[in-house]
């Protein structure tokens, strides 16, 4: 398939999407860039829209990437730009690189939060292999010494500091969020309790205005019951 084929089919996927929401065109109002920092999370888009989909996911998970990859564009182009649902997204943190990922995301202004972690959900597969093939010294200085010191070792070798770069981000107003223990304390703990929610089973998960999705852990799964909400929303 060219590239010109692939371009054109994503956008006829898109412009599906849309009228399936029963979206036309002159009536948008784009609210993506609506940000706002709430209890443990961000939410996208029109805070009073009637549904709000909310995902828990983790950095270190490849499914999480996997499904942001897959369904970010469309969710935001057929639902959250024009206002039909605000998009929520939690932490639930696995281990120190997901903290370090997380409080990078989370670094600076609250409109920023967004594109932070589309970034690092776009550039996955790239960091998460350097991860994986760590060596035993660079294991040892994620988890030995100062907390902050073992984040930045973190953020140096799986290459961190250039995506927050790429974001507008210095070195040292990085390394300022990392050495932040209030948030790495107050995501951990948020983090925490929305694992003891009842049904939660791993990342990612779902919710829909609040109610958990169970055995949904992908866009497959999602896509169908997301778009029976919004058709029964709609038509209310």
């Amino acid at each position: 398939m060219t590239r010109k084929s692939l371009v054109g089919r994503v956008m006829l996927a898109g412009i599906a999407l849309m009228a399936a929401a029963g979206v036309s065109h002159a009536a948008q109002q784009n609210w993506t860039n609506t940000v706002a920092k709430i209890d443990g999370g961000h939410t996208i888009g029109n805070p009073d829209a009637p549904l709000k989909l909310t995902e828990y996911v983790s950095y270190t998970c490849p499914h999480c990437a996997t499904f942001s990859r897959q369904a970010d564009d469309a969710i935001k182009l057929a639902y959250v730009t024009p206002g039909r649902l605000k998009l929520e997204i939690r932490h639930l943190l696995r281990d120190p690189i997901d903290l370090t990922a997380a409080m990078l995301t989370n670094c600076g202004d609250t409109a920023k939060f967004a594109r932070n972690h589309h970034a690092f959900m776009l550039a996955h597969p790239e960091w998460m292999a350097k991860a994986t093939a760590a060596t035993r010294a660079q294991k040892q200085r994620w988890s030995t010494g100062e907390e902050a010191a073992r984040r930045r070792a973190i953020a140096s070798d799986l290459g961190f500091y250039p995506i927050m770069e790429q974001r507008g981000y210095s070195r040292i107003q990085a390394d300022a969020c990392l050495a932040d223990e209030t948030m790495a304390e107050s995501l951990a703990d948020i983090s925490k309790r929305d694992w003891q929610i009842p049904g939660m089973e791993g990342t990612p998960s779902f919710a829909i205005n609040g109610q958990l999705l169970p055995q949904i852990h992908s866009w497959a799964g999602l896509q169908p019951a997301l778009q029976a909400r919004i058709s029964a929303s709609a038509s209310q």
